[in-house]
């Protein structure tokens, strides 16, 4: 058994939990509840879609953890869990078509002076409004992005897992993520530019 990946905490939960402690599990849920239905909103867009998928996360945490080999962390392994969930549902909705983002449609046109532009929030008493705005730009323009891309910059750039590790809650490559990244990052910063310029 490999437990260099687990976090001392989670290691001690799931001990406990093997060893019949109820409150364990609770422990697990209220220490990573929050992330997992902050991700799952983000991927659905639904409050209700939100609670289910972290509902169902946990349910499948609590049936599998006994046999959890922690040779990854147990927030890794919850998100793997979270984010099959998030593919399943969206399976079952049909309600977000799949699509690429091709690197040409993400570029300004060829030959044109566009630039991405980004408004600057330097300090000054309409700051504030500034960031709410661009939180309520940024939001929206994720929510846009296709869901593989979507997932992608949501567990690499939210939720801070490195490359590797997103690699292996998706079952895809790190090529794979990396590319996916790049291009929901350019998205992004174009679909926010496109905001500003409309203004």
């Amino acid at each position: 058994m490999n437990l260099v990946k687990t976090d001392s905490t989670d290691h001690q939960l799931i001990e406990q939990f093997r060893n019949g402690s109820p409150e364990a599990m609770e422990k697990i849920v209220e220490r990573y509840e929050e992330s997992i239905f902050n991700f799952g909103l983000r991927m659905c867009g639904q409050v209700q879609d939100a609670e289910d998928i972290m509902q169902e996360t946990f349910l499948n945490a609590l049936r599998s953890l006994h046999n959890f080999r922690e040779e990854t962390k147990l927030k890794n392994w919850l998100f793997r869990i979270a984010a099959n969930a998030c593919l399943r549902k969206r399976r079952k909705k049909k309600f977000e078509l799949e699509r690429e983002l091709s690197l040409e449609s993400l570029m300004p046109g060829a030959g044109s002076e566009a630039k991405f532009d980004i408004p600057s929030l330097s300090p000054d008493p309409d700051s504030e409004l500034l960031r709410a705005e661009l939180r309520d730009v940024i939001n929206d323009a994720v929510s846009s992005l296709p869901p593989k891309y979507r997932m992608v910059f949501s567990l690499r750039d939210v939720e801070g897992f490195d490359t590797e590790e997103t690699a292996q809650i998706l079952g895809i490559t790190s090529q794979a993520v990396k590319t996916r990244l790049h291009r929901a990052r350019l998205f992004l910063r174009k679909k926010i530019s496109e905001h500003y310029r409309g203004e």
